[in-house]
This record gives structure tokens, C-alpha cells and sequence, in this order.
């Protein structure tokens, strides 16, 4: 394993990367309402980070991937295509935006609710919400990375849901991914040692029924088995000798 632990000029660049990416989110979240399609909102989204902020939208081309975002609607797990698919009053979706500016990636997701949302929804999505931030509490020097999954699983499944195993965080940097990855579940006290440098991904996938996903034919879309409702937060984080520094905070967290 290969943990590339970043220089001051780095994390600085991360920085900016960090929050062009809380920008389009914030930007996004005006046009989440009934009657837009995902394609929609993956058009302004791309336009956006494209046009205002010169910067270029990662998932693009990636590994084959033919968007400049994910949208995971309902019981989409994760990698959303978007699609023509319409929106309507009740859905809940998780937007996910990785930008590169300067080299550097900036990653994080957040969920929507399209109209008023559901009581099952709001729910799960607090959850795995709060299960995020008890998650990026455990990153500082001296700590172990089983301990953010731990903290993660733990919360969970004392609320009742289930978190997906097959997908975790990462290293994130040049690289879109990078070591180590981040589970969501584990065993305090275990794995490589936190360090000073470190710059990771926290984005638990936390199902309201079973653990258990499939991916459909297109290759990417990851989908509850029971379809049972999914939701995800996500945010990157720089590890500091006194503690840690969320880089892609939205406006009203700043």
C-alpha cells in the first residue's frame, strides 16, 4: 500500500479543489425539484464546472463512465447514469461531484429530497449523515482507520440499517482514487495508523433494508437487491496534526 501523504502546496491546491466541488452542490440544489430530468441536471452541473469555474468534471470519461456526475435516485446505491429519467415529488437522490482543478481532485455528495420527503427517507438520510461525520470524527493522528469504520457500522445498525460493503472512500489526491480505501464497517483499533498529510474520502452507502446490492447491465449503476431505499453523504477530508480539516464544505457549513 501506497499512502501519498501531501505536501503543504498540495493540500493547498486541494483546498480549492475541494471547494469548487461544495460550489456545484450548492450551485445544483436550486434546480432539484419535480419535473427535471437527471440529464438536466447533469447538463448545468457540467456547464458549471466547465464555464464558471474552469475546471474539469472527473467522472467524465472515467473508466468509461459517459457523465460529469452520478445521480443515485430512491434505491440507487451509487453511479448513477443520469439519464431522461424524470424526477417527481417524493424521490430522494444523492448527487455526486468529483472536480479536477489544477491536478487535484475535490470529491463529495450530498442527498436531495425532491419535494417533500418521505418520513422512511428523511430518516435514512439523517442517519447516514450523522454516521459520515461520526466517521471523519475518528481521522487524527495516532488512530487507526478500522476506527472510521467502526464508528460508521456501529451507528448504523444501532439505528437499524445495513451498510454496503462492496464500495468505500479512498486516498484522494492526483489520483480520482488512491490508497488506502475507507471502509464503512470494520474493527477498531485496526489498519494503517492515521497520519499528518493524509487526504480521504468519508462517504458511507447506508441501505434501509439488507446490506445486499447488484450492479445492472450498463456496468455502473449499483442498486439495492430488495429495493429497499439507499443513501449517501460524502466528504473529503485533510488529516492535520491536531485533528482534521473537512475540504469540501457547503456554504452554510463554512
Amino acid at each position: 500500500m501506497n499512502i501519498n501523504i501531501k505536501t503543504k502546496e498540495e493540500q493547498d491546491k486541494m483546498r480549492v479543489a475541494g471547494r469548487l466541488a461544495a460550489d456545484v452542490l450548492d450551485m445544483i440544489e436550486d434546480f432539484v425539484k419535480p419535473g427535471v430530468s437527471t440529464n438536466k441536471l447533469d447538463e448545468i452541473c457540467h456547464k458549471f464546472i466547465v464555464k464558471e469555474q474552469g475546471a474539469t468534471p472527473a467522472p467524465l470519461n472515467y473508466r468509461g463512465f459517459p457523465k460529469s456526475i452520478c445521480t443515485s435516485v430512491n434505491h440507487v446505491v451509487c453511479h448513477g447514469i443520469p439519464s431522461e429519467k424524470i424526477l417527481k415529488s417524493g424521490d430522494f437522490l444523492n448527487i455526486d461531484i468529483t472536480v479536477v482543478k489544477d491536478g487535484y481532485h475535490g470529491d463529495t455528495s450530498r442527498m436531495f429530497f425532491v419535494g417533500k420527503p418521505n418520513i422512511k427517507a428523511k430518516r435514512l438520510s439523517d442517519v447516514t449523515y450523522e454516521s459520515m461525520w461520526l466517521g471523519i470524527e475518528q481521522l487524527a493522528c495516532g488512530k487507526y482507520l478500522g476506527d472510521v469504520g467502526n464508528a460508521i457500522q456501529c451507528f448504523a445498525e444501532k439505528n437499524r440499517f445495513s451498510v454496503v460493503r462492496e464500495y468505500c472512500g479512498h486516498g484522494i489526491g492526483k489520483f480520482f482514487h488512491e490508497d488506502p480505501q475507507v471502509l464503512h464497517y470494520g474493527k477498531a483499533g485496526t489498519g494503517p495508523k492515521l497520519e499528518s498529510g493524509m487526504v480521504l474520502t468519508v462517504e458511507p452507502m447506508i441501505n434501509a433494508g439488507k446490506k445486499d446490492v447488484k450492479i445492472l447491465p450498463d456496468g455502473w449503476t449499483v442498486v439495492t437487491k430488495d429495493h429497499d431505499l439507499s443513501a449517501q453523504w460524502e466528504h473529503t477530508v485533510l488529516i492535520k496534526k491536531d485533528g482534521y480539516e473537512v475540504l469540501t464544505l457547503g456554504r452554510d457549513q463554512r
